[in-house]
């Protein structure tokens, strides 16, 4: 008997040696319902052989310093970094946007502030280097304010909400659930833009997308393919399953339910006053990487066109001293790889 038990923890020690080891991905997000599907893909592990590690960092650009280091390979984050990472020598890439917003991102003006001329000189709190920063600027313009006549103040969204109630800004850009959670502590503010309005969505330059590191994709580009085929699983099960999904999101995120469906809503459709989480066939149209139409006015290809946009309001706040062709700062081979595999399947 004896005999028998040693030959059988022999044999168990022999193949778990020859077992397949997971190829391990480090990822990282700051905390918002909008890149919540990495929790979906990491608990469902849709992708075989793949590990997801995921790290929340509330900076993005503490996500591409470590990034560029080669401590993460992946980081969600929102859209516009791609010409600044072109103009600065990063070695990172946009390789898919995610979502555009719809109405979840907001303009809110402190009480007492009543309009773009009452900001002249003062304080407004945005994402700088973010497209919070240019969604800020766009609006001013179009009231009639030049973008450089305010003062930006650069915030992360909980500590915009203390600095608008605070009285320290008269004026700051949200995404939900923080703009909610400014007007609850302040009545008599007032929300003066949303990117649910005309001209927002058609164009989605508000919106997130995923990057990957250089190094990452030249010395592992199949398993930066696997990695967006386990996101784009996610937000497809999301989809099919939203009122798990978005349990499984507030768990990871630490949020509330409500919070989150504030964002995601409760159908896995598009969902107005929130976002629109593309499924893989609308992130490759997006990128103009495979054939079709979009809804919502957006046309195959947009990326060029936002790529376009972000770079010359970049140009203006002085975050970059020249423009660059999209192939600079936008790497499209992992999302052809993951349309090339799913046709050869």
């Amino acid at each position: 008997m004896k005999k028998l038990l040693c030959l059988s923890a022999l044999l168990g020690c022999l193949f778990s040696s020859f077992s397949v080891q997971a190829d391990e991905v480090k990822v990282s997000l700051f905390s918002w319902p909008g890149y919540g599907f990495w929790f979906i893909a990491k608990e469902k592990g849709f992708v075989e052989d793949l590990e997801l590690d995921l790290t929340i960092i509330e900076d993005p650009y503490e996500s591409f310093s470590l990034m560029s280091a080669g401590v993460l390979d992946v980081t969600s984050s929102t859209g516009e970094y791609g010409p600044i990472a072109a103009d600065k020598g990063v070695p990172i890439k946009l390789v898919t946007y995610t979502n555009p917003s719809y109405g979840t991102d907001k303009i809110i003006l402190a009480p007492g502030i009543e309009n773009a001329s009452d900001l002249i000189g003062k304080s407004v709190a945005v994402l700088e280097g973010g497209l919070t920063q240019i969604f800020m600027g766009i609006w001013l313009e179009e009231q009639g304010v030049s973008f450089d006549q305010v003062n930006y103040t650069n915030l992360i969204m909980d500590d915009a909400v203390g600095a608008l109630v605070g009285g320290d800004v008269a004026a700051a850009e949200f995404w939900e659930p923080f703009g909610s959670h400014a007007m609850a502590a302040l009545p008599d503010a007032k929300v003066v833009a949303s990117s649910a309005e005309e001209g927002w969505i058609e164009t989605a330059l508000l919106g997130d997308g995923m990057y990957m590191s250089d190094q990452f994709m030249e010395e592992k580009p199949e398993l930066a393919t696997k990695t967006l085929k386990a996101y784009f699983d996610a937000v497809q099960w999301w989809k099919d399953n939203p009122k798990e999904g978005n349990e499984i999101i507030a768990n990871g995120l630490n949020f509330p339910i409500k919070d989150v469906e504030k964002v995601l809503g409760t159908t896995g459709e598009i969902y107005k006053g929130g976002i629109w989480a593309f499924d893989a066939q609308q992130a490759g149209r997006f990128m103009g990487v495979i054939p079709g139409e979009l809804p919502l006015g957006q046309k195959n290809g947009q990326i060029y066109e936002h790529w376009d946009t972000t770079t010359k309001w970049w140009l203006k706040f002085g975050m970059v001293d020249a423009a660059h062709e999209m192939d600079k700062g936008i790497n499209l081979e992992p999302m052809k790889a993951l349309f090339s595999e799913a046709a050869n399947q």
